[in-house]
């Protein structure tokens, strides 16, 4: 599979926003490497973080809309042609080829979409910054200090799957709960069916 970097050279020029922290929830603790959130928070919005792309027409959906929430002042020619990088797979977005016909209805649709509504977006309890100068490892071990006092969910799961692939590493069972230091039997009772997909479409990717 490719693995062709982004470009986000339109990104740069427009200014366009792809990457924020929550807004309106405040973080339990806070520390040099970024911030621990007990309850999670919906507001932390990290597209293209990862060296994962987007290979399915949802996740796109989900990408674009995104955008177009974080965005709200881009109008309708300039949303239009930031989807047409990112729907062309040269451009190191997409894993797949996408129709005019189908890149159109998707624009259609989620330039309707009201921007006063967040999109869905997967809860977050550790937040690292961008400038914190950890490794993957330190990362990861960060993650089972913190998840150790406190229950395991599968947000804490989500954060170790992501740091295992931009490790290069195939994601395990057995790798998430000794990076997290508990049972392979808890990891298999909290990670649920869209984490498990999420696991296999990673590791697709390495």
């Amino acid at each position: 599979m490719s693995l062709n970097p982004r470009n986000l050279s339109y990104f740069l020029k427009h200014k366009i926003i792809y990457r924020r922290d929550p807004l309106n929830d405040q973080p339990t603790d806070s520390f040099d490497w970024g911030y621990w959130y007990e309850q999670g928070t919906y507001e932390c919005y990290t597209l293209f973080a990862s060296r994962a792309k987007i290979n399915t027409y949802k996740s796109l959906k989900w990408h674009l809309y995104t955008l177009w929430y974080l965005n709200p002042q881009l109008d309708q020619d300039l949303f239009t042609s930031l989807a047409k990088i990112m729907c062309n797979k040269v451009n190191g977005f997409v894993t797949f080829d996408i129709s005019e016909q189908l890149m159109q209805s998707m624009i259609y649709e989620v330039s309707l979409q009201d921007l006063d509504f967040a999109p869905k977006n997967k809860l977050r309890k550790i937040i690292f910054k961008d400038n914190c100068k950890l490794d993957m490892r330190q990362k990861l071990a960060i993650v089972g200090q913190m998840v150790g006092r406190k229950k395991l969910s599968s947000s804490e799961i989500y954060e170790s799957m992501l740091l295992i692939h931009d490790a290069s590493e195939k994601i395990t069972i057995t790798k998430i709960a000794e990076l997290l230091d508990c049972s392979t039997r808890t990891v298999y009772r909290n990670i649920g069916n869209e984490l498990k997909k999420e696991k296999e479409l990673l590791n697709q990717q390495l």
